[in-house]
């Protein structure tokens, strides 16, 4: 194999490197929703306040020890149980309508959201929008909006 062949295939998997950190997650860290429990019945606009305890909140982007920002799931498998697996997220956390991101270090929310039953799960990224090792995850709650 020639040599620019071997620097390409060394440039291709540099980036997964990269990515594919495993930040390690705060002994005891947990994320969980303070305005809303599971079953609630709420109107829109839903105002969802983000609580954690056991570490700090960081915009994403930013490198410090025991930090992270919020990401909210909303209407998908709980983490770890998508169509991947436990590996769907090694290198971030897509931004979709399934996966809002709050890399500003925002703690809340208010969504227009239409009539329905949602569920919703907290995740905690690290400053490349990848879930720790362990994912500090809330509970999946449903809540059914009127």
């Amino acid at each position: 194999m020639s040599m620019k062949y071997l620097i390409a295939a060394a440039l291709i998997t540099v980036p997964g490197t990269i990515l594919a950190q495993d930040t390690p997650a705060p002994e005891g860290a947990e994320v969980y929703f303070v305005s809303l429990e599971d079953g609630d019945v709420v109107q829109s606009p839903v105002t969802v306040v983000f609580g954690l305890r056991g570490m700090g909140v960081a915009p994403a982007g930013t490198e410090r020890e025991s930090t992270g920002h919020h990401h909210l799931f909303l209407n998908r498998p709980p983490l770890g149980e998508g169509e991947e697996g436990a590996d769907e997220l090694l290198y971030g956390i897509p931004a979709d309508n399934n996966h809002i991101h709050f890399g500003g270090g925002q703690t809340e929310v208010t969504l227009e959201l239409e009539p329905g039953e949602y569920t919703m799960q907290l995740v905690m990224g690290d400053l490349n929008h990848i879930p720790h090792v362990p994912p500090i995850a809330s509970d999946v709650i449903t809540v059914t909006v009127e």
